[in-house]
């Protein structure tokens, strides 16, 4: 008698994986072509057009600070209560369609903080403080790197690792630019330069897949700060906008739980670490 039979669903499903491991190098990889890359272009340009127009309206300097009431209030008293905001943006053309990206996707995320106790300088020092970003953003951080930096200007190196349901390691370069606006006002503007999948992380065997050809997981990366100082801390947003393949037909039991969740998430994280290290900071400051 045989005991603990594997179910038929299960024995299928190892099958399934059995037949299909072999072949994912192949399966998932994908190509970053021009049209792609040129509606990401155009998409970024609406954002930033917007952003300008906020950054410039009178005494709401902050994208939350623009939300309808009773959105603004609730939103703002959520951060007060240390929690993160989260939203969803979705940018439209000058016509109000949407602006797709063929064989592409579009992520494009919102999230702020408020930390109390906190300076400007002393969030900016955290922010800039690029060679150790890969203890404070841990685990997805896994190396960080201040490649150079003149002024208001970074160059930074990142070696990023992204787990959902499969692990992709990324070398990522990005120009930093930061714009203060006077003592209690500034933003920033990220812009990743070069993006690299690495496969067999950590061995021997590591090496960088072409770019542009590769599982597609993350071919561009757009991140717009914001930082202001009132009621007694500051508050931090953080818009994200990234650019991704799109979801294969018979992969997204695999790749869409990535594709989709991995944007929101990673966010979430940063923006969860920037108040916690500049928590601690001040309070290590505070006990000296």
């Amino acid at each position: 008698m045989v005991q603990n039979p594997v179910p038929l669903r299960s024995l299928g499903f190892l099958l399934v994986l059995m037949l299909l491991v072999p072949q994912t190098p192949e399966v998932m990889s994908a190509d970053l072509t021009p049209k792609t890359l040129e509606a990401f272009e155009r998409y970024v340009q609406a954002t930033e057009a917007r952003i300008n127009k906020e950054l410039a309206r009178p005494g709401e300097f902050l994208d939350v600070e623009g939300l309808p009431e009773p959105q603004c209030s609730q939103a703002l008293a959520m951060l007060k209560r240390g929690n993160v905001y989260m939203e969803r943006l979705r940018t439209l053309d000058a016509s109000g369609h949407r602006i797709d990206a063929p064989d592409g996707i579009i992520h494009h995320w919102m999230g702020a903080v408020f930390i109390p106790g906190v300076t400007l300088p002393q969030t900016l020092a955290l922010v800039e403080d690029y060679d150790h970003h890969q203890d404070i953003y841990k685990p997805e951080v896994v190396r960080s790197k201040l490649l150079s930096h003149t002024g208001n200007d970074f160059k930074i190196f990142y070696r990023l690792r992204k787990k959902k349901v499969i692990t992709v390691t990324l070398n990522t370069q990005h120009d930093v630019h930061y714009f203060p606006v006077d003592a209690t006002h500034c933003y920033s503007r990220s812009y990743s330069t070069r993006i690299a999948e690495v496969a067999d992380a950590d061995t021997p065997q590591e090496h960088e897949k072409p770019i542009g050809h590769d599982g597609g997981f993350l071919w561009r990366m757009n991140s717009y700060w914001r930082f202001e100082r009132k009621d007694g801390g500051v508050y931090v947003e953080c818009e994200s906008v990234s650019l991704t393949r799109d979801i294969p037909t018979g992969l997204g039991w695999l790749i869409e739980p990535f594709i989709t969740g991995i944007p929101r998430e990673s966010l979430l994280m940063t923006m969860n670490s920037t108040r916690s290290a500049l928590l601690s900071r001040a309070q290590a400051t505070a006990k000296k």
